[in-house]
């Protein structure tokens, strides 16, 4: 296999790995807590992977706080519902994205309640001289490991990676699919198995009840991410909140492939 394609796939994983356990589930919704050196390291490291797609735990969990409180509505951040295509929904997220990390959007103090920020840290990392020097690290890279033109397609991905996850799962996963839940959104689980986004497509199933930390809530419904969070809490890097744990008992399954809020 092609030096490209394995550096690909790694990073695709890795990076929403970062997403889903550390930005998502901890920053946003606080599914479990970590001592201040653990999480730390996972903010570094959250660097370190994502790179020049760097996102600030604090701005990303505020503004995911915000979707939640205000899911397909004018105020949400990424709503299909509100955006006519998946680029417009995607600079509307990087515009609230980047007015809660400059503070030039007015956000409620409720939102910022218990989410991480590392003040140190935090501007390096989203400096713009550092994301552009990721880019020209990956450049470099595949300049040298490129063996066939088609590869190159795969650095445009590479740059943008969590932006990319974001824009597939808040696109789709409000498109097609299937619910469990009659919610009053458009949220859907995007596929019963997902091993490509670590659980982050049971969306519906999350929008019923955020404060569950694993996703899959039906038996054939398997989140990628929860064995991975089980070994992580027996390693006493970080312990989960078990107060939500049971799923809520299912409406009744059924499929949508429209926009229509149940």
């Amino acid at each position: 296999m092609p030096v490209i394609l394995i550096f690909f796939i790694a990073h695709w994983y890795l990076t929403i790995f970062i997403h889903t356990f550390f930005l998502h589930r901890y920053a946003a919704h606080q599914h479990w807590t970590m001592s201040q050196p653990v999480e730390r390291f996972f903010h570094f490291i959250s660097w370190v992977i994502t790179g020049s797609a760097y996102l600030s735990p604090f701005a990303y969990g505020v503004m995911h706080r915000i979707h939640h409180a205000y899911t397909d509505t004018e105020k949400d951040p990424h709503s299909p519902q509100y955006h006519g295509n998946i680029f417009n929904m995607m600079w509307q997220t990087r515009q609230t994205y980047f007015g809660i990390w400059k503070g030039t959007v007015p956000v409620d103090e409720k939102f910022k309640t218990g989410v991480p920020q590392w003040r140190a840290f935090e501007p390096f990392a989203h400096h713009y001289a550092v994301r552009i020097s990721w880019i020209v690290l990956y450049i470099l890279f595949y300049a040298t490991f490129v063996t066939a033109p088609w590869q190159w397609l795969l650095l445009p991905a590479t740059i943008v990676m969590s932006p990319l996850h974001g824009a597939i799962i808040n696109w789709f996963s409000h498109r097609v699919g299937y619910v469990n839940y009659k919610l009053k959104n458009t949220s859907t689980n995007l596929m019963p198995v997902d091993f490509f986004f670590l659980g982050e497509v049971f969306h519906n199933n999350h929008h019923k009840a955020p404060a569950r930390p694993n996703l899959g809530f039906r038996k054939f419904e398997f989140d990628p991410l929860w064995p991975i969070v089980l070994t992580l809490e027996k390693l006493r890097m970080i312990k989960i909140n078990r107060v939500n744990s049971t799923p809520p008992v299912i409406d009744g399954p059924g499929y949508r492939s429209d926009t229509a809020a149940a």
